[in-house]
């Protein structure tokens, strides 16, 4: 889950990063702490379908929309660290 977080963190900040891309994540996040639902949570079950759905497509679409370079890029990265704490 920490990789994960840097490896988002890392294509945020690129400048390769398009700014559509860079928006959909942050308005991903946005929502997910928000206390505003399009569907309220206290309705069972679909009031928290809503998150369910709409953060992890947004984090999707959102790198679906970043250039293929970056993404391996930052992959490439981040491998070496994957690699040192597993010998660890």
């Amino acid at each position: 889950l920490n990789r994960r977080r840097k490896f988002y963190l890392a294509i945020y900040r690129d400048p390769r990063t398009p700014w559509v891309a860079k928006a959909i994540l942050w308005l991903a996040l946005a929502y997910a702490v928000s206390p505003i639902d399009i569907i309220p949570d206290f309705i069972p079950v679909i009031g928290y379908l809503d998150d369910l759905l709409i953060v992890p497509f947004s984090i999707w679409l959102a790198l679906r929309l970043v250039p293929s370079e970056v993404y391996a890029d930052h992959e490439e990265k981040l491998k070496p660290v994957a690699r040192r704490m597993n010998h660890d």
